[in-house]
């Protein structure tokens, strides 16, 4: 056992220590004798405890112990948790003493303690840390499992692991343990063998011309030889697939093409091999930008009503693709190989929320145009309320206090059976809430939850207080079974007696009812009472033939949502629907209110419409042309890095006969498309992407474009988006004029695709913001994780390496009694004292504190006094008023004494007896007596001279 100090020098302080005691004692006035000495000892201690603390002071023994701390690979490539937990097991079991220590850390990605460093027994030791296995960072195990022995610790390391390291350098962490004289040990772990083809690459040129062939190669490297099939995709599309005989090791194929349609693609390479036993390799991806002009995508939510539109195009040599919108792509990059998308009358309950969504980011973050065309099926009655397509629009599909719209009476009836649970009933609630938004105030609202009986969750009231209902209908659970006719009797008597001049019933089912019962008599009553009810089935496995039959007797609509996420659509449009308002059918001549520089198509006079749909303008839009209510006919807006426009009228001729036969219908359709066309010059930009771990770096390399002035000021951002819609904003950091860089996190594989802008500073003297100077749609390509990579084995030779470096073995699994065999070195334990010194040092503070100003109990300290300064007086009493008169008399006492060595004794007579006590000597000639409390102040400065 011995003591030493972190901070040696700070120990010099304590050549200070007499000299301070020393001063210490001088200063003490106050306190005399025992007390003194004990507050100067006391004084003397705390300073010494507290420089041994500042010195870090610590405690250290040297015992004969054995510290391993076991480091474990737990990556896919490895990864067999239950032999290395029985081998680390066992060979802690074989350990010679009871008193050595073990620890163990896993590493993956990231490295994690299993078990600290201690000398407990291991049995039944399993994995329980979570990482990441698609890495493996052996680098990190090594540098956590020395940080567990702790500095001045000799003890060993073994790591268990094939070696197939792809982030981090053991080698160089291999360097700094043994400069620290930690021996690493290695129990090599062999990969696993099995059957595998893997896709190691995609090459197809960045940047092709329309019409331009170009040669797609595919590298495969295979384990074994045999027959495989190569497929490979565009854009999802399936160009080719080929049979092919593998040889072991890597194999080339090229594949010959034609570049045809301008925009981003994605390539896609897949290899199938019959037993192939690893499935994460098989794929590999690609990108390529192919140059040519704009095109526009059409989307007409019924065939055949486009022709006007594309009619139009085609006048102005605009490229174009018309679908369905059952046919929009749940590819994400497709969208972005468009300059604006065109919606003519298409209804939300035909376009998935996630196709919306893919449309909206297109338009935000890309710079894609969309336009809205009108018709019976768009806007509000298409159920575009609280839709991300409504967000890129610069309309609200709802009226906010326009006109007067009938009362409303509605109730949901919503099947909350067992089949409903999970995101069928989050749809379900979705859509009550957003038909709770969209009604008003003084709107009628119930909603009716039914499983084999009906649940009242929200009673037919008006939604004056909207939060508490959606609370409510957020409540409703899916348990039980299905019963649709006494739900549907239920809500229809309830609403019999709601006061609402359209009423109106909305039925929601995924399943069959458990009874069967005659629903003509109940939907007569309902015509008799002008009620209305439309039904949706949720599935393949709801009865869809009542349902439909159903609100055929009720007058009113029924939707098969194959989709369920076009529920929510289907209550809005429904909500819409029943106010009948939202059509205005009255012929009017558009006023042209905005758009100045459309003023060459528009300024000329107009044609006449006989209708449109209503709409709100948003409060940064531009009303172009608007009706006499005032509604918005044409309306546009900035949204993100993209434009939407909007035309509230149609496109066939029901409404626009008179615009569709138009001169100027052509020009002004075309210019409406273009102007939603991205606005901001492109840039030449070099974007490359390195992995490492999951840490993407991004670096760029913007070209010419950039100008010069702004060249060492300029910002660089960008919005990356992978091909599940997730995105991430990245703003790079400038390493050099023109070339910058940024970190990104990636957890998956595949195509991102980038949108970069570069924007040119702001001035604060001329107001000015930053401006965009320069844009581009590009990608890049994450590979899968190099964990499944087909490798030449040469992380055995790596680990012999680590081993050979820090003076380590090589052991094996077969003895794992072993790990402990090595002779045992003295080493040093510390114990850090300090902050038990500091805690030592308060406590004799606090007695410091107390010795100097807690006084003796009064009575021994008063006769104390009186024996020391009077001890021919009485005895003084026991109270605070006895001993101020005591020392009033020993003051005059002393005075009287003073007086007589001045001026000789008083007369014999005027002397008091010897039982009294003396008489004050009467005052001199002409001064005035003086008062006792000045005595007393008098006497006790004398006595402290």
């Amino acid at each position: 056992m011995g003591i030493q100090f972190e901070h040696s020098l700070v120990l010099l302080l304590l050549l200070l220590l007499p000299a301070y005691l020393w001063w210490l004692w001088r200063t003490l006035h106050r306190l005399q004798g025992t007390r003194k000495r004990v507050v100067v000892s006391l004084r003397a201690t705390v300073l010494l405890l507290l420089v041994l603390a500042l010195a870090g002071a610590q405690l250290f023994r040297s015992p004969n112990l054995k510290s391993v701390v076991f480091v474990v690979d737990r990556s896919d490539s490895v990864k067999e948790e239950a032999k290395e937990a029985q081998w680390i097991r066992d060979a802690v079991k074989a350990r010679t003493s009871g008193q050595d220590e073990a620890g163990v850390v896993s590493m993956a990605l990231q490295a994690s303690i299993e078990k600290p460093l201690d000398a407990r027994d291991m049995d039944g030791f399993q994995f329980a840390a979570k990482s990441n296995p698609q890495f493996s960072n052996v680098a990190s195990g090594l540098q956590l499992a020395y940080g567990l022995l702790g500095q001045g610790n000799a003890g060993r390391i073994i790591l268990m692991s094939d070696g197939e390291e792809n982030v981090g350098d053991m080698l160089r962490q291999g360097k700094l343990l043994r400069d620290r004289g930690i021996q690493v040990d290695i129990v090599p772990l062999a990969g696993k063998e099995r059957k595998d083809a893997a896709v190691e690459a995609v090459r197809v040129p960045d940047k092709l011309f329309q019409a331009e062939a170009y040669t797609i190669e595919v590298v495969i490297r295979s384990t074994h030889s045999g027959p495989a099939q190569l497929r490979i995709f565009e854009d999802n599309r399936e160009m080719t697939a080929q049979s092919l005989e593998l040889t072991k090791g890597e194999n080339r194929f090229a594949v010959q093409s034609l570049a045809k349609e301008p925009g981003f693609h994605r390539y896609r390479a897949e290899v199938y091999m019959e037993g192939d036993e690893l499935s994460a390799n098989n794929t590999h991806y690609a990108f390529s930008k192919v140059q040519g002009p704009p095109k526009v995508l059409i989307v007409e939510g019924k065939a055949g009503t486009s022709q006007n539109v594309e009619g139009a195009l085609q006048a102005a040599l605009i490229p174009y693709e018309t679908i369905q919108p059952e046919l929009l792509s749940n590819d994400f990059m497709s969208y972005t190989s468009f300059e604006s998308i065109i919606l003519n009358n298409v209804a939300a309950t035909q376009i998935s929320q996630t196709k919306m969504e893919m449309i909206e980011r297109g338009v935000r973050d890309y710079g894609v145009g969309l336009v809205m065309l009108g018709g019976d099926n768009s806007y509000g009655l298409g159920g575009y309320f609280k839709t991300p397509i409504e967000r890129a629009l610069p309309v609200y599909m709802d009226l906010r206090g326009k006109r007067e719209i009938p009362s409303l009476g509605i109730v949901l009836v919503i099947d909350k059976s067992g089949s409903m649970s999970g995101e069928k009933m989050k749809l379900a609630q979705e859509a009550a809430s957003r038909t709770v938004d969209l009604l008003r105030d003084k709107d009628t609202l119930g909603v009716l939850g039914f499983d084999s009986s009906p649940t009242w969750y929200v009673e037919p009231q008006k939604l004056t207080q909207k939060p508490d209902v959606i609370q409510k209908i957020n409540a409703i659970p899916a348990d039980g079974g299905t019963e649709i006719y006494t739900a549907v009797e239920e809500a229809f008597a309830k609403l019999s007696k709601v006061d609402a001049q359209r009423k109106h019933i909305i039925l929601l089912t995924d399943g069959q009812s458990a009874t069967t019962q005659s629903y003509e008599t109940l939907t007569a009553d309902m015509q008799k009472m002008n009620m209305t009810m439309s039904t949706v089935a949720i599935g393949t496995d709801a009865d869809q033939a009542l349902l439909s039959r159903l609100a055929e007797l009720a007058k009113g609509r029924y939707y098969a949502a194959v989709d369920q996420t076009t529920i929510p659509a289907i209550f809005s449009r429904e909500a819409v629907l029943i106010s009948r308002t939202y059509v205005v059918n009255q012929p009017f001549v558009p006023a042209l209110t905005g758009g100045s520089d459309w003023a060459g198509f528009l300024g000329g006079g107009l044609p006449q419409l006989q209708g449109y749909i209503a709409a709100t303008p948003k409060e940064a839009a531009e009303v172009v042309l608007s009706s006499p209510e005032p509604d918005p006919v044409l309306a546009r807006w900035q949204y993100g890095s993209g434009r939407s426009v909007a035309w509230t009228s149609d496109m066939t001729g029901a409404w626009s006969a008179n615009w569709v036969t138009w001169p100027s219908f052509a020009q002004m359709l075309a210019g409406m498309v273009k102007w939603t066309f991205p606005q901001f010059q492109s840039s030449p930009l070099e974007l490359n992407g390195h992995l490492s771990g999951d840490e993407l770096t991004l670096q760029a390399k913007a070209g010419d474009a950039e100008p010069d002035n702004v060249s060492v000021q300029a910002e660089l951002r960008a919005t990356v988006t992978d091909e599940a819609m997730g995105t991430h904003e990245v703003t790079f950091t400038s390493t050099a004029p023109g070339e910058y860089s940024a970190q990104l996190s990636v957890d998956k594989s595949g195509v991102y695709v980038a949108k970069t802008e570069l924007l040119a500073p702001g001035s604060e003297q001329e107001g000015t913001e930053r401006r965009v100077i320069g844009s581009q749609t590009t990608g890049f390509v994450i590979p899968y994780s190099p964990e499944y990579r087909i490798t030449d084995g040469s992380g055995l030779s790596r680990l012999q390496q680590l081993a050979e470096l820090t003076g380590g073995r090589m052991l094996s699994l077969e003895h794992p009694e072993a790990a402990f065999a090595f002779a045992s070195a003295a080493q040093k334990r510390y114990t850090p004292i300090s902050e038990y010194l500091l805690m030592a040092a308060l406590a004799l503070l606090l007695m410091d504190i107390a010795a100097r100003r807690i006084a003796l109990p009064s009575g021994l300290r008063g006769r104390a006094l009186s024996r020391r300064a009077a001890p021919e007086g009485p005895p003084s009493g026991e109270t605070p008023l006895a001993r101020l008169r005591e020392r009033k008399q020993l003051a005059e006492h002393k005075l009287q004494r003073e007086r007589r060595s001045a001026g000789g004794a008083p007369p014999a007579a005027a002397q008091p007896a010897a039982s009294e006590p003396a008489a004050p000597a009467p005052p001199a000639a002409g001064a005035a007596p003086p008062d006792s409390m000045s005595r007393l102040l008098e006497a006790k400065r004398r006595g402290r001279k």
